[in-house]
């Protein structure tokens, strides 16, 4: 039976008894509001509900699975790939009430936390008691916990201290049938049966909606010291970076910026470069005071030697903000040059950074479009960005042949198509490049065991079958 975009006067009803009156919406306002993520792709849905239980999403999700109605999870809609918009409209579930940061256990170094939970706050919260959630996803300041699970979030700490995943323990969710399941524990170990936690985090919101988290927490680093230090070429950074690496150095991040991103950046607001800097480096490292400060000395004495034409160390947290503020501001600022952008974060590993960065030059050249490269230098993960500058058909259809080229090289060096934004609808055309028939098919049974009408974010991850 295929699936209803749009929801009869009964249905709305219905889910009204279900959440109640005031949390199910069809105003226009309000629909226009969850149409779209920060891709800037559109759909309109047909309802937005926005529940405060578990049970109300249980109960949500049997009507609509009864009624073949398709059903978006959406936290703050700030995802990069398309991956909350209600493509084939129906209902969008707006988890934001869900906010709850249930318990904090400091003992056992666990917290417990629902969906529409924001990052930061969060992170701002637990390190209040001296403790450390290390997932920095750029989005942190409004960016919602449910969100990052359901994309297994990176961002900029990863080199040291890994991804959402690494931190997720247990989870509470719905499946679209309406049953309510509990996976994983609160012990730091659990081999019993199928791992069905790692399953659902990085799931994109296709197998289930996260209603609690569990996740652990870490002691907060006594000291950290951030380094800025610009070059006045790109193989100068990459050569950095390696150099810092083989001195069995491991900052907390190292993030780089190409001479296109600190353009953008340069025009975005009052940001200070020096003239010839052609790429940048931040490098952020951590620890007890006397060890933070004997790699931060040598962090900058590899920087001076592979020829850093300034270099600067921020002690202060109010300093280390100002730093990091030029690496926060890269993509909006990125639309100072160009209108419309697509947006890559592909993977690859961290020997093969230097070589994957030359052939994007050649790209560059090649198809004659502008590209603008930064990211997470230390694993090797790079957001690479097509800017289109014009309404020209010719130009979009260059940079849409980069981008496949790309995500070619990028495969065949052994990495990944996307290291942290997921596939969504902007790479699900992509993702044959990189998984295999057979591995496709699996991940389309284990969809169809968890969600056999398919109303669960459906048009997202997969291609299109043919």
């Amino acid at each position: 039976m295929e699936l209803r975009s749009h929801l009869s006067e009964h249905d709305v009803r219905r889910l009204k008894q279900v959440v109640g009156r005031e949390c199910v919406s069809t105003a226009v306002e309000d629909l226009i509001c969850h149409s779209y993520d920060a891709t800037k792709q559109t759909a309109m849905p047909s309802a937005v509900v926005r529940p405060a239980t578990a049970q109300e999403v249980s109960g949500v999700l049997a009507y609509a699975d009864n009624q073949y109605i398709p059903v978006y999870p959406m936290g703050a809609a700030s995802g990069l790939t398309g991956g909350a918009v209600p493509v084939r409209g129906g209902i969008v579930l707006d988890m934001t009430r869900m906010n709850r940061i249930v318990e904090i256990d400091q003992e056992n170094l666990i917290a417990v936390v629902e969906p529409g939970v924001v990052c930061a706050e969060f992170q701002t919260t637990v390190e209040r008691l001296g403790l450390f959630y290390p997932p920095d996803p750029a989005s942190s300041e409004f960016s919602t916990l449910g969100g990052n699970v359901a994309e297994c979030a990176g961002g900029l700490r990863c080199l040291k201290y890994g991804v959402t995943r690494d931190y997720v323990l247990a989870l509470e969710a719905v499946i679209p049938s309406g049953e309510i399941i509990r996976t994983g524990s609160r012990a730091m170990k659990n081999v019993s049966g199928y791992d069905l936690t790692r399953l659902l985090v990085g799931s994109e919101g296709t197998l289930c909606v996260f209603t609690q988290m569990t996740v652990r927490l870490i002691p907060l680093p006594k000291s950290i010291r951030t380094v800025l230090a610009y070059f006045r070429s790109f193989d100068d950074a990459a050569q950095a970076v390696s150099a810092i690496v083989a001195a069995r150095i491991v900052p907390r991040a190292i993030e780089f910026m190409d001479e296109d991103t600190l353009d953008a950046v340069r025009s975005y607001g009052n940001f200070d470069f020096p003239p010839e800097a052609k790429a940048a480096l931040l490098i952020e490292v951590d620890g007890y005071d006397a060890a933070t400060e004997s790699e931060t000395q040598a962090v900058a004495a590899i920087c001076r030697e592979k020829r850093s034409s300034q270099l600067s160390v921020a002690l202060s947290a109010e300093d280390r903000d100002a730093l990091w503020r030029t690496r926060r501001v890269v993509s909006p600022a990125l639309y100072n040059l160009a209108p419309k952008k697509i947006n890559e974060d592909v993977s690859v590993p961290r020997s093969r950074l230097a070589e994957l960065l030359r052939e994007i030059q050649r790209i560059k050249r090649e198809k004659s479009v502008r590209i603008a490269c930064f990211g997470h230098a230390g694993d090797g993960n790079v957001h690479v960005n097509f800017l289109i500058a014009s309404d020209d058909p010719d130009e979009l259809r260059r940079a849409e042949s980069g981008v496949e080229e790309l995500l070619r090289i990028v495969v065949s060096y052994g990495g990944s198509i996307s290291g942290e934004h997921g596939i969504g609808t902007t790479k699900a055309r992509y993702l044959g490049i990189e998984i295999p028939p057979r591995e496709m098919a699996l991940m389309r049974e284990i969809k169809l065991v968890f969600d056999p009408h398919g109303i669960l974010n459906p048009g997202k991850v997969f291609p299109p079958e043919g």
